[in-house]
């Protein structure tokens, strides 16, 4: 597996998410066709996949197939869709566009930009229930772990402390805090589920979730120093919107140079854990690294 076979696997592996999560989604047809529709739309708006590309590939690093996890690597999709859709909103982060289109509720308006979330967000759990089982991991096992992530200690809590923290200077400990939450927690979920799924050994589902709390702060880093240095056309979403709602970051605590070395820091930390996983871990070795060097 050479480092040049990455951005194929990656192109092939976005296309193979996109089809299951047709598959997974009410039709644009089904009634009532307005939420359906706008379900689609935030869902099928681009993006980088991330999240099911991380699912898939711990599934490989254990020993896994990518059928039996492409319903959890959705169901981290459209759980990760859903928050957007709900930040976007006036009341909460206030953005016009999101991965290069207009957001939902310019779209279709903010009531139905809500129920558009919720209905993401619903949808999250018919889809994890149609994970298969292991000798280890039930479905119950499944919906935990998705659920726990989404809720008021983790996905929802980051977004209050992000929320809260406006206007404030926050210390780096604050900050981290926020991003533990918000953004590596998901992250982190993602390659547990998928190592789930391949009935992952503890040990193995420890060093995931090592990674995946690492690789999540490090991809938090790198999106605040986008942010500042990067142009909305290059960014599919506002560039400069966090300094203009005097939201702290990285590069504002740190400084840009800083901030640079402590992505560096963290995705280092997140590569040591793979060792366990062997050659089978060079796929998530290679996400890491392309994430760290990623310009949008």
């Amino acid at each position: 597996m050479s480092d040049s076979d990455l951005k194929p696997w990656l192109k092939q592996t976005q296309k193979e998410v996109d089809s299951a999560l047709g598959r997974f989604l009410p039709r644009e047809s089904a009634a009532p066709k307005t939420i359906h529709k706008a379900m689609r739309y935030s869902i099928f708006a681009g993006g980088k996949r991330l999240r099911p590309i991380l699912t898939l590939a711990a599934a490989e690093a254990c020993g896994g197939g990518i059928e039996n996890a492409l319903a959890p690597a959705c169901a981290t999709e459209i759980m990760h869709t859903y928050s957007l859709v709900h930040d976007d909103l006036p009341c909460m982060d206030d953005d016009d566009l999101r991965r290069g289109r207009p957001t939902s509720h310019k779209v279709f308006g903010e009531g139905m930009a809500v129920l558009t979330g919720d209905a993401l967000l619903t949808q999250v759990f018919i889809v994890i229930a149609q994970t298969p089982e292991t000798k280890r991991y039930s479905v119950k096992d499944y919906l935990e772990e998705i659920a726990e992530t989404g809720g008021s200690k983790k996905l929802i809590g980051g977004q209050v402390l992000d929320l809260e923290g406006e206007g404030k200077q926050l210390t780096k400990k604050e900050l981290i805090k926020i991003h533990e939450n918000k953004t590596a927690a998901l992250l982190t979920c993602s390659v547990r589920l998928g190592a789930m799924t391949a009935n992952a050994t503890p040990a193995k589902l420890e060093a995931l979730t090592t990674f995946g709390y690492n690789l999540g702060l490090a991809f938090q880093v790198i999106d605040d120093i986008l942010d500042v240095t990067q142009t909305t056309e290059m960014l599919g979403k506002t560039a400069g919107k966090d300094e203009a709602v005097d939201k702290s970051t990285y590069p504002a605590i740190l400084g840009l140079e800083a901030s640079r070395k402590e992505a560096a820091r963290l995705t280092k930390k997140a590569l040591k854990t793979l060792e366990i996983f062997g050659k089978k871990g060079k796929r998530l070795e290679q996400i890491a690294r392309y994430l760290l060097e990623r310009e949008y």
